[in-house]
């Protein structure tokens, strides 16, 4: 009989869940590889910082898709759904179980439905929707997205500023609906090629989680690291720059904040960002089971 295919296995879910660490058991466990999904764990530049795995940690296990890339150079989502998807392949014709964890969202979404090739939006658009959004608010702009693209405003989540503003905004670029763009797209896995599972601890749990994670980020030299990406000078609108922490911690560098209050921010805007994490999964993906 020929044998089962490999399995792949999706692990999501916010910042500080245990994530890496069921990977690594499953991995141990299964002989398999570990690929990343978190957008920031790309870059090379900022182990510390996005709790990218440790050396040991990879040495002990196979990771793929992590700091493969300079800060200086952007990923998009379709370029790591390209990168992703050859990897995948060469682990199915290897005969080797995937396991596919991070926290981005988006990454999870372009696996499982596909990835639509929506012509770029200008500049100026961009803009204009997002002074819109700031000028009526968050309701009444919906209101105006309902009305051109029903199943975006229902599916983006409350708050959720940046999709809500590209929704309309490929809607007035192109004429057509963000929602009728992905109706035709063709995920790279389908229902049946995979499990999936979100991790969803206690709110309360995970704040605690988040808390700690920064003071060992410090004890672990994360101040130098920040330093060394800040003195090369790129545009702080490239991707790894806009990494959770960052901000606050490059203010104190600069000496704008004491530490304590460097820390404080950072653990602040980590919390958030987690809690958007789990609004998030909540909404887009309330059949993958729960742990």
């Amino acid at each position: 009989m020929p044998s089962p295919p490999p399995t792949i296995r999706l692990i999501a879910g916010p910042t500080a869940s245990g994530k890496s660490a069921l990977a690594m058991r499953m991995a141990a466990e299964t002989g398999g590889v570990i690929v990343n999904a978190d957008s920031m764990q790309l870059y090379r530049d900022l182990r510390i910082l996005t709790a990218r795995p440790s050396e040991a940690d990879e040495a002990a296990v196979p990771h793929r898709l992590y700091g493969v890339a300079d800060a200086a150079d952007g990923w998009s989502v379709g370029r790591w759904l390209r990168a992703a998807t050859e990897v995948l392949a060469e682990l199915q014709a290897e005969g080797r179980t995937a396991i596919v964890t991070g926290g981005t969202g988006l990454y999870f979404l372009a696996l499982t439905r596909g990835l639509a090739d929506i012509p770029p939006v200008a500049a100026s658009v961009r803009e204009a929707m997002g002074e819109r959004f700031d000028r009526e608010g968050e309701a009444a702009f919906r209101v105006a997205l309902k009305a051109v693209d029903p199943a975006a405003e229902a599916r983006i989540a409350p708050g959720d500023r940046q999709r809500l503003v590209r929704a309309l905004g490929v809607h007035a670029a192109t004429g057509t609906a963000l929602s009728d763009w992905t109706a035709g797209t063709t995920p790279t896995l389908r229902p049946g090629d995979y499990e999936a599972l979100v991790l969803e601890p206690d709110r309360a749990a995970l704040y605690a989680r988040c808390d700690a994670r920064l003071g060992e980020m410090f004890e672990a030299g994360v101040l130098d690291e920040v330093a060394g990406l800040m003195a090369r000078g790129l545009d702080p609108g490239l991707p790894a720059l806009k990494s959770t922490g960052f901000r606050e911690f490059a203010a104190h560098i600069r000496g704008e904040a004491t530490l304590a209050d460097a820390l404080e921010a950072a653990r602040r805007e980590t919390r958030r960002y987690a809690k958007r994490q789990l609004t998030w999964f909540r909404n887009q993906t309330p059949d993958w089971p729960r742990a």
